[in-house]
């Protein structure tokens, strides 16, 4: 009996192992934490009253993954399962609410052994600013929104592959246009009386609906500023919303 149970424990270690070795290399930028100014900034025109009032936010380094979650990587963990409308091995996932990253998440981090999750709203505003090396942009890594982003003037209303626009001051892709990009937050309306820099804010936890955020393929310019944001049921499935994944960096190697 004790030799059976062996035998199960080590066939599971290789299915295990054999499982994680064809998952695609998952991309990861270090983003050196630091204090800004979230929200409708100076260089912003035209902003919606939820992106107001600016305030300071100060948070801990962490890393962000470099593209988009794709359809390669999504059924390399889901076993095969696509949702996604478009398809192709380097688009990013779509079709896939927030619940379903919270699963694709688990099993990823199975696999994997570590700890992925996805980006707070305001890790995902501070990277696509650029983080310490921001050039304040009023797109993530440009003022010229063609020049990183796939949106409604220069897309054809399609999703595009990873990656194949500019990247920004960080090197990350895709932060306006592509895909609009869930963030873990619940939504709220920034606090108008806040005189206090938050300290790695997440966001209001009991709202109903979650935040996305950058923009996507058939966007005009304003929802693709990194100061605007989007919200809906976690339930929720879009064609032109999709995510990337964050991970703490270690606070000892700072």
């Amino acid at each position: 009996m004790k030799n059976k149970s062996l035998f199960i424990a080590i066939i599971a270690v290789i299915l295990a192992s054999s499982a994680y070795a064809q998952i695609p290399t998952i991309e990861m930028v270090y983003v050196k934490g630091g204090e800004f100014m979230m929200g409708c900034t100076g260089q912003h025109s035209d902003c919606s009253v939820n992106e107001a009032p600016a305030h300071s936010v100060q948070l801990d380094s962490y890393y962000i993954a470099k593209f988009e979650v794709t359809q390669e990587l999504w059924t390399a963990v889901m076993g095969g399962k696509n949702p996604s409308k478009t398809v192709g091995n380097n688009l990013p996932v779509t079709r896939i609410s927030w619940f379903d990253i919270q699963t694709f998440i688990a099993k990823l981090n199975e696999l994997t052994g570590k700890k992925y999750r996805l980006p707070t709203e305001a890790e995902w505003e501070y990277a696509a600013r650029g983080g310490q090396l921001s050039q304040n942009y009023k797109f993530s890594g440009s003022n010229n929104l063609e020049e990183v982003a796939w949106c409604k003037k220069n897309s054809e209303r399609t999703i595009h592959p990873v990656g194949t626009k500019q990247p920004n001051e960080l090197g990350i892709y895709d932060m306006s246009g592509n895909v609009y990009e869930w963030c873990s937050d619940g939504f709220d309306f920034y606090e108008w009386n806040s005189t206090v820099t938050l300290v790695n804010p997440t966001g209001y936890n009991l709202s109903d609906t979650r935040v996305y955020r950058g923009g996507c393929m058939t966007s005009y310019w304003d929802v693709c500023r990194v100061s605007a944001r989007s919200h809906s049921l976690p339930n929720a499935k879009f064609t032109f919303v999709g995510f990337r994944l964050a991970l703490d960096a270690d606070p000892n190697n700072d």
